[in-house]
């Protein structure tokens, strides 16, 4: 067999999972919405939060702006960049709202990466992380 062959076939074996991963991303999930991409349901979602450490501040996110420790911003693994939600630390019902511009890694649990402004005003400073619930702010425009 060729090389140009065996390259071939081992692209089109490695390209099935991911298009197949890609359409199922595109399914409808349990509460209605579609893909990996919509945003929390109106009842919110249940996601552990952390926040960053100092060594990011400065650093360029994943949108391309620079990470500021004082600005209400998060990171989550599929909200569009620019949305806006509401996170609400039930523990002592602070809550604040973060524009997502960054992405953190998917995880087997719902997460999110606050900024240190966001964490201090959630009250997770102390403790480092927290259980938080995630709601769509809607736009005012």
């Amino acid at each position: 067999m060729r090389t140009n062959d065996l390259i071939h076939r081992a692209f089109r074996k490695a390209l099935l999972p991911c298009l197949l991963a890609a359409l199922l991303s595109l399914a409808p999930t349990s509460d209605g919405a579609w893909g990996a991409g919509s945003k929390p349901a109106a009842k919110g979602e249940s996601a552990l939060a952390t926040y960053y450490a100092k060594h990011f501040a400065g650093r360029r996110t994943a949108s391309g702006a620079v990470y500021r420790h004082e600005k209400l911003t998060a990171a989550h693994a599929h909200l569009p960049f620019g949305t806006r939600v509401r996170v609400v630390n039930p523990a002592n019902g602070r809550e604040v709202t973060v524009t997502i511009n960054d992405r953190c890694r998917p995880r087997k649990t719902p997460s999110i990466d606050l900024s240190r402004a966001a964490a201090e005003e959630l009250g997770l400073l102390r403790r480092g992380t927290g259980k938080v619930r995630i709601f769509p702010v809607e736009d005012q425009s």
